[in-house]
Order: C-alpha cells, then structure tokens, then sequence
C-alpha cells in the first residue's frame, strides 16, 4: 500500500470495495488502457466489469437494488479508477448524477422504474446542461419546452454530452416558461426532463438524434456527443419530480456530486503521474547515477507528493461534508479548483522528468498529459468555482460594521 493519499476512519466494508477496486484496475486497466485510449475505443470489457463489480449501483439505495454507499465511498473508487484511465471514471460519473438527482428528486414512481435497473448496469445515465454558445452561462438556455396536452414538445441543440451515445437515460435541462409569467428568473423557469433513448448514433428516437462522436485531444474512449431534439415529445410524467421550474436546483444540486467526482478524478490521475514519475527517476541515469539522486528531480517529486496529499484531503473532506447533509458548495468547488490545478502541475512535472520520452506515445505519460486539462473545464471552470468561493466566502464572513 503507498504511503500518499490514504484515508483516515474508513469500515471494513469500504476498504474492502476500496481494494476490490483497486485490484480491478490494477490488472484489468492499466494494462488496456494506453492502447484503447490510442484507438478511441470505447472499453466494454472494463464496463461489463464494473458492472460485474456493483458500481453502477454504488450510492443507490438498497431499497433499490444499490449498495447504499456513501458519496466518500464513491469518490475513493472514482480516484482509484481515474489512476487507472480518466475516462472510464466519467462513464460513471454521469451515471451516477442522475441516479444521485433521481433519488433525492424523482417522484415515487420514477425511483422505482429507473433506479433498480441503473443499479443493475442495464439503464445508464448522462446528463445535458451545456449549448453550443452557452459556455459556463446556464441561465442563457435556449431549448425549450411547450406544453402540449399530456405531453411536452421539446425543441433545442445541447453540447458536450458525455455518454452521449452509449446511454440509455438522459437528464435534459431546458427552458420551460409554462406556470411562469414574464420578467420570472431565468433559473426559475428551467424544467429537468428524463429522456429515454436507445443508444448508438443517428435518429435514437422520433425528434432525437445523437449525431456523432467529438474528437477529443484527450478524455478518449468515452463518446462526448451534441444532443438535437426536433419535436421531441416527452410525457408529463418524465418531468423530474413532476413539477416544472426546478431544474435549476436539481442540476446544481447534482453537479456539486460530479465536482466532488472530478476533485477525485484529478487526485487519482495525479497519482499515477506521481507513481510514474518516481519509478522514471529511479530507472533513469544521467551523469553516472540515477536522476531521482539529482536534488532538482527530489525538489520536483517533494512537489508533486505534496500536492497529491493535499489535493486528497480537500477531496475526502467535501465528500464527508455532503455526506453529513452539511451544505458543500464552498468545499466542493475548493476541492474541485485545487485537485484539477494541482493534477495538471504533478502531470507536467512527471512529463518533465521523463524527457523526451514523456513526448512518445509509448510512454503512459503522454496520455496523462493530454487528459489533465479537462479537468480544468469540466464539471464548471476553475474560474467558476473561483467565483462560488469568493461568493459563500463573502457569505460566511459578511463585515458587520
């Protein structure tokens, strides 16, 4: 067991999913996942893995087939699985947002007919909040919903869709105006919809269509996709939580989930670049002994051991905070802002420390250096979360004078 990133106070029964996990990566990942990730393909045999394993159902409720584990639980896996591919963490991340905005929102009848099959693997999830002109403005949403007997009309273009293609349920935000007069809040009048779809490309259902996968410079293997809806009918019923104008709330509430997600993401990518990086030093000579003895390359792994300590502590403490019903933006997004800064620094050092060899697609680096900065953009920008900071930091200490 390594000494960096350890978690104080787990049970039983979570170290031993932690190390259930972390021998399904070590032998089942690492070993795949520079090679697919070369070819962009899509890692069935890994997920038919995880879902061997019961991740898909890990924080659903028992009631419903899950495991009924933690949030803190979760992210531990997720930073085990980032260390092995990032990419196989985000199929599950947005799996696990809306089974998360299903629980905690869902009408009754809606847990029951999703929740037991996402726990089992068979339905999986995305969600779709972003627009082609959009950026990190969600207020400015322009699809749109319409009313239309017991039906809604669902009519718009959404962007960066990760399990795009390969899912079977998405949560799609929209504008929805209906009950809220003119001048209303733009968060006010956003309704989330629980769309079904086959998965694949093209037409998955009359007034859908995925058009394709996005090339990526890194985040391969897993489809990110645009989402067209022309017509799009939709039942009453597929509302989330069967009352229009609460999307809003429902996505920030779930998106906070997938920030303490990508905190984890960014810790476990930056131990492997750390773990990389300290095995390089010591097989590496230069000037007759190997560079890990050279000071400046100790200066460089001191760095970068550091961060990833820290990066883990700030990670861990959001997933507790959320985890004890506190409120956790504040700590979410420090964790999110600190692990995907600190991952892409330890990243680059590791880079540095192979040479020209972290240049050469044979070493694993290379790939870690392409899927670092997504993480400085998903799940909101460091920017983003600075501003969520600086706002709850004003909140909590308001001047009194």
């Amino acid at each position: 067991m390594a000494r960096l990133a350890q978690t104080a106070g787990l049970t039983d029964i979570q170290q031993e999913i932690l190390s259930t996990v972390r021998d399904f990566v070590d032998k089942e990942i690492i070993p795949v996942a520079t090679e697919l990730e070369h070819r962009d393909e899509y890692p069935q045999q890994i997920v038919d893995g995880l879902k061997e394993l019961g991740l898909f159902g890990l924080m659903i409720p028992e009631e419903y087939g899950g495991l009924g584990e933690s949030l803190l639980t979760y992210a531990l896996c997720v930073e085990e699985i980032a260390r092995g591919w990032m990419s196989v963490s985000g199929i599950i991340n947005t799996h696990f947002i809306v089974a998360y905005m299903l629980k905690q929102h869902g009408t009754q009848e809606q847990k029951e007919h999703f929740l037991p099959r996402m726990a089992a693997g068979d339905i999986r999830g995305a969600f779709s909040m972003s627009e082609p002109g959009l950026g990190s403005d969600v207020s400015a949403i322009t699809s749109k919903a319409v009313k239309d007997g017991e039906e809604y009309v669902l009519n718009g273009q959404k962007m960066w869709l990760t399990n795009g293609g390969t899912s079977s349920l998405v949560a799609v935000l929209v504008r929805s105006d209906e009950g809220h007069p003119e001048g209303t809040a733009p968060h006010k009048s956003m309704t989330t919809f629980l769309v079904e779809k086959e998965p694949g490309f093209g037409e998955v259902r009359p007034g859908l269509t995925i058009p394709g996968k996005i090339d990526k410079m890194g985040y391969k293997g897993v489809d990110t996709t645009e989402l067209i809806m022309d017509g799009l009918r939709i039942p009453a019923n597929r509302v989330l939580g069967g009352v229009t104008g609460r999307g809003f709330y429902q996505m920030m509430d779930g998106v906070e989930v997938g920030r303490v997600n990508v905190a984890a993401r960014g810790c476990g990518v930056a131990q492997r670049a750390f773990e990389l990086g300290v095995q390089y030093a010591q097989q590496r000579h230069t000037f007759g002994k190997p560079i890990a003895q050279h000071q400046a390359i100790q200066f460089k792994l001191a760095e970068m051991a550091t961060k990833v300590e820290a990066a883990h502590a700030m990670m861990v403490n959001a997933a507790r905070k959320k985890d004890s019903g506190e409120r956790n933006d504040l700590e979410a997004g420090m964790a999110k802002y600190l692990a995907s800064e600190y991952c892409k620094e330890v990243v680059e050092d590791a880079f540095r420390i192979h040479g020209g060899y972290g240049f050469s697609k044979e070493y694993e680096i290379e790939r870690l250096y392409r899927e670092a900065p997504m993480l400085l953009i998903g799940e909101g920008t460091a920017e983003i979360q600075k501003m969520i900071i600086g706002r709850r930091l004003l909140e909590e200490y308001r001047f009194q004078g």
